[in-house]
């Protein structure tokens, strides 16, 4: 196998198998910084090993049973877990590496460590910015790099925020037990609020030159499949991959040929990748099957919903503006706030005209979205819609001062002149 192969090999493994082994790690060590170590001499020794021998058969297997056998060697160097180390090695056996386990009947422990561990890395004790990034780090297994990268920050910036986020979950003496009950729930929307709020900062980046980050959106992505595959019985968890598939699949087609922005009506929606939109569609049934049986949905399966409206049209004329208002009105209810009624209003003045999208626009609280473009960006829209040609170039001209981003900034000062034209 060339070499260049087996470095897409090692790659993809670890990219897919990291969450996995971190952790069965911290199960095994109860210490997450020391967990990642040891998935990481694991990853070490493939590097050594795959080029010289060969990707093994079963490379998951290979790389558990390798990052295993470090943690035991660990455990037998340390006095005071002498008895937990006969108990991990009676459980292991003695097989050798060349020989590797079945995990089929390890599975489900397996899933639970993983559950176990994006249950952990978005603690209460951290903060929103401090649980994205160990969450990329532990469950997305990206690199340090990788992870600055994405959120425009200097990579020792980052590295301090992922050391200071395990410390913190050291001093909070956080445990690797799921959650039960209110615990639980409540725990669930923040893991669910991460892999979104990963998702969105690709989808639509808040700050820097490029108007999406794709790499930074299809980790969202694979973060909501595996959580969707570790608790298949949410439907809300079901609902947010829906939605992450559903907006993913519009990706190629949101910048042109030169990276400038394309807005959702201009966009070619041939370019809409099919798989994903049939991968967001089946997401969503499987919300609706679990909620059928009376498990209540909330804001990702609603906001999944809409998703679905748009990506069923062929074209922007064919949208159903009505059903979105409707569902908008849903949500609304179900998950309160200023963004929600910033979207309603978008709905609202494409079903019923701008005039009652921009009365849902001036019911919201002053001040509420300040510093955001969102509200002026989507008011200069509707003013456009009416016809109110000046006051809509002085609304984009504010979306355009809030923003960091500058695609976005370009995007709304070229409408704000031809409103002036």
């Amino acid at each position: 196998m060339a070499d260049a192969t087996t470095a897409d090999a090692i790659t993809a493994t670890w990219r897919e198998e990291s969450a996995r082994l971190v952790g069965v790690l911290a199960r095994m060590t109860r210490d997450v910084g020391l967990a990642e170590d040891l998935a990481q001499d694991a990853l070490v020794a493939a590097l050594e090993n795959w080029p010289a021998h060969g990707v093994p058969a079963n490379p998951a297997a290979w790389l558990m049973t390798t990052a295993k056998r470090r943690a035991i060697d660990h455990i037998r160097r340390a006095e005071t877990l002498r008895r937990k180390t006969d108990e991990l090695g009676h459980a292991l056996g003695t097989e050798e590496v060349s020989s590797m386990p079945d995990l089929d009947a390890q599975v489900d422990q397996i899933e639970d460590d993983v559950l176990r561990l994006v249950f952990l890395c978005c603690h209460p004790a951290l903060t929103p910015e401090s649980r994205a990034a160990l969450t990329l780090r532990l469950v997305g297994g990206l690199t340090t790099d990788e992870i600055a990268r994405g959120f425009l920050v200097p990579s020792a910036t980052m590295g301090q925020r992922i050391s200071r986020a395990k410390k913190t979950l050291t001093e909070a003496g956080a445990q690797l037990e799921l959650p039960t009950g209110a615990e639980r729930t409540a725990r669930l929307d923040d893991v669910m609020a991460v892999i979104y709020l990963v998702f969105t900062e690709g989808y639509v980046a808040t700050a820097g030159d490029d108007w999406i980050r794709p790499d930074l959106a299809q980790e969202g992505i694979r973060l909501a499949r595996l959580l969707a595959a570790v608790a298949p019985d949410e439907p809300e968890v079901h609902g947010l991959q829906a939605l992450l598939e559903l907006q993913g699949s519009r990706l190629p087609a949101r910048t042109d040929a030169d990276g400038n922005p394309v807005l959702l009506d201009d966009q070619d929606r041939s370019r809409w990748d099919q798989l994903l939109i049939r991968r967001g569609i089946a997401a969503l049934a499987r919300a609706e099957v679990i909620a059928a049986r009376g498990v209540p949905v909330g804001r990702y399966y609603l906001q999944a919903a809409i998703a679905a409206v748009h990506a069923r049209s062929a074209t922007a004329a064919d949208t159903d503006w009505t059903r979105i208002a409707r569902l908008y009105d849903v949500l609304a209810t179900a998950a309160p706030g200023p963004v929600v009624e910033v979207n309603r209003a978008v709905a609202h003045g494409r079903a019923a005209g701008p005039e009652a999208g921009l009365a849902v626009l001036d019911a919201i609280a002053p001040g509420e979205l300040r510093d955001s473009p969102l509200e002026p960006s989507v008011r200069g829209d509707l003013l456009e819609r009416a016809g109110r040609r000046a006051e809509a170039a002085d609304a984009f001209d504010e979306a355009a001062r809030r923003t960091r981003n500058a695609g976005e900034r370009a995007l709304l000062e070229r409408r704000a002149a031809a409103n002036r034209g």
